[in-house]
């Protein structure tokens, strides 16, 4: 397995490099591609470890709290973060509110999913304060704005997570001690998520899906296909308030 200091130390030269001011968006695009591979390839890698020895890996939870506004938007988001990883969330719900989500997966999967969570929800918050929608849709309520742009940001990121994963995987030419392929212990890996996930969750109803009004998706959309996969020093930090 590389080394875990060596991997972040990629990550952190290829993010400095894609918000180098002097490269293009295609370029900085790329590089971000990049990172992203690189820190799913480390949970592929992971993975691989616990299947030869099952000690090193098991499945928790992570209970991850939410505060308003938008926390059913950070709910998603946090979701939108843990599928790609081979984990499941359930969402508590307070009203019309939603105060928490617990994650569900396996130890390495959860630790990637919340420093992930937190690295974006803190970035999504930084451009959510300045964001307004613009004046030629007609009047639109800054909320309702940035409720859809939220939305966009959590696409983003679940696409470009879930690319980077498949490319992880495709890549990975190692086996296990057996000789079983990356894909069936991801698989196998997955099965023991759900079931266990079944076990204790199975008897919850999904949440119905809503109606949102706002123009945002497409600046957010943007912003989520931009935004830096560093999770490096956050591990500390608490989880910004997202401004009304």
């Amino acid at each position: 397995m590389p080394d875990h200091d060596a991997l972040l130390a990629r990550v952190r030269k290829l993010l400095a490099k894609a918000e180098d001011p002097a490269v293009t968006e295609a370029e900085a695009e790329l590089y971000n591609t990049k990172a992203a591979e690189l820190i799913a390839r480390y949970g592929i890698d992971r993975a691989m470890l616990a299947a030869d020895d099952h000690t090193s890996d098991e499945v928790a939870t992570v209970r991850v709290r939410l505060d308003n506004p938008y926390s059913r938007d950070k709910a998603e988001l946090m979701s939108s973060i843990a599928q790609p990883l081979r984990c499941r969330t359930v969402f508590h719900q307070l009203g019309k509110s939603v105060s928490a989500v617990t994650v569900f997966g396996y130890r390495s999967d959860l630790e990637r999913a919340e420093l992930l969570f937190t690295s974006l929800l803190l970035q999504a918050g930084t451009q959510l304060t300045r964001v307004r929608p613009d004046s030629w849709w007609g009047y639109e309520s800054v909320s309702a704005y940035r409720r859809t742009w939220l939305h966009g940001f959590s696409v983003a990121v679940h696409r470009r997570l879930a690319e980077a994963e498949r490319r992880a995987v495709a890549d990975h030419t190692a086996t296990t001690a057996a000789g079983r392929p990356t894909d069936l212990v991801l698989r196998d890996r997955k099965a023991v998520v759900d079931q266990a996930y079944a076990e204790q969750f199975g008897g919850l109803r999904t949440m119905g899906r809503r109606k949102l009004s706002g123009s945002g998706y497409s600046d957010g959309h943007h912003a989520g296909q931009r935004a830096s996969l560093d999770t490096t020093g956050l591990r500390e930090r608490a989880s910004p308030r997202l401004g009304p």
